[in-house]
C-alpha cells in the first residue's frame, strides 16, 4: 500500500511540527516526526489499526483514525491500494468543527 496526503492533512501536520519546534524545540520537533513516520508505517501494515471515527458517521466513505503523540490525530480512508490521509489535527481543539472543515 501507499500513502498519499492530503494538501489540507500535510499543512495541519506542518503547523503543529511548526509549533512543537517554536514551543519544544528541535529535538521535539524531530520525535513528533518520527512518531508521525512510525503511526503511518504501522498503518500501512494493518490498515484498519485505526477504529472508525464517529465524528465522520454521517459521510458514505468510511474514515478510521489514530492518536499519535498523544495530541495529535490523524484521520485517514482506505483505498484499493492507498491510505488517504485527509486531516491531521491537535486534539485539545474543537473536533466537531475540525470534521466539518475536512473534505
Amino acid at each position: 500500500m501507499k500513502v498519499e496526503w492530503a494538501d489540507h492533512a500535510k499543512r495541519q501536520k506542518n503547523q503543529i511540527a511548526y509549533y512543537i519546534r517554536r514551543r519544544f524545540g528541535l529535538n521535539s520537533e524531530k520525535k513528533f516526526k518520527q512518531e508521525v513516520d512510525q503511526t503511518i508505517k504501522m498503518i500501512m501494515r494493518h490498515p484498519n489499526l485505526g477504529p472508525i471515527d464517529p465524528l465522520f458517521s454521517d459521510r458514505p466513505t468510511t474514515y478510521r483514525s489514530v492518536v499519535v503523540n498523544g495530541l495529535s490525530k490523524m484521520v485517514y480512508c482506505i483505498g484499493d491500494e492507498t491510505i488517504y490521509i485527509v486531516a491531521f489535527w491537535d486534539t485539545r481543539r474543537e473536533p466537531q468543527q475540525q470534521a466539518k472543515e475536512t473534505k
